[in-house]
């Protein structure tokens, strides 16, 4: 079987195994990539903070929590958005390509009738996550299945697993190189081209489509020591390097947007 269900913690989630060893673990809370390992070596790609919530409430610490309609405060709603904190649908899983994958929903009749009414807009949402051999991708679709125009921002805030943050080395967000050497919380608007990402191990090529900003961000020592869901060390762990739509974009009645993200590990 390509998916099968599991737990994570407590938190119902879908387990992908690829024919070749690539496997992926997803929380229908948040449609939340928790874990994702590559093949040859069954390597863990990402970072989940050991002291993440796992409630069903609150977001998840790591992993790719999915981040939909607004980015960050950005706007008058939840800080980024609803979609990471909601009980998703899978509506289908399987192979192709030699890859195993899942597809998860979200709709309106899906949230709590809180958010519902913060948000009132009718769309659909659809993540469609894949890993096979050395490569995740991911494809997120919106579509606007109501009658009137709505804006919106979207994110993959994918937490990249290091050895080390001093080892990290970021090219193809901006001309220079990029270090990090304290607290980083930058967007990057309109990069061209891949984003080459050598996390002190190894070099990862992050390919995106329809999502033409980025992020980068590490807390640095004095936030992460600020942060409840976080060990003080932690930040040393991780970088985070996500694709992001910032906008807001416009998405009329009737319309679709998808933009889709694979990250390419060395074999």
């Amino acid at each position: 079987m390509s998916a099968t269900t599991t737990q994570y913690g407590p938190l119902p989630a879908l387990h992908l195994r690829a024919p070749d060893g690539a496997e992926a673990t997803i929380t229908l809370f948040g449609a939340h990539l928790v874990s994702w390992k590559s093949a040859p070596g069954g390597q863990e790609r990402l970072f989940m903070s050991s002291r993440s919530a796992l409630d069903g409430k609150r977001a998840l610490r790591g992993g790719v929590p999915v981040i939909f309609p607004q980015f960050s405060t950005r706007g008058p709603g939840l800080r980024h958005g609803f979609a990471r904190i909601s009980n998703w649908r899978v509506v289908e899983t399987g192979e192709a390509d030699g890859a195993a994958f899942a597809v998860l929903a979200l709709a309106p009749a899906d949230l709590d009738p809180e958010r519902a009414a913060a948000w009132p807009h009718e769309f659909a949402l659809a993540l469609r996550v894949a890993v096979g051999g050395n490569a995740l991708t991911m494809q997120f679709d919106v579509r606007n299945t109501g009658t009137a125009a709505f804006p919106f921002s979207a994110a993959l805030h994918t937490y990249h697993l290091v050895e080390d943050i001093d080892a990290v080395r970021i090219d193809g967000v901006q001309a220079d190189t990029i270090a990090i050497t304290d607290k980083l919380d930058q967007v990057f608007e309109n990069v061209a081209g891949p984003i080459v990402f050598d996390d002190g191990a190894d070099k990862l090529t992050l390919e995106r489509q329809g999502f033409p900003d980025a992020v980068v961000w590490n807390p640095g020592p004095l936030d992460a020591a600020a942060l409840e869901d976080m060990d003080d060390e932690e930040y040393r762990k991780f970088v985070c390097i996500e694709p992001l739509i910032l906008g807001p974009q416009t998405l009329e009645a009737g319309g679709s947007w998808r933009g889709a993200y694979r990250v390419v590990a060395p074999v």
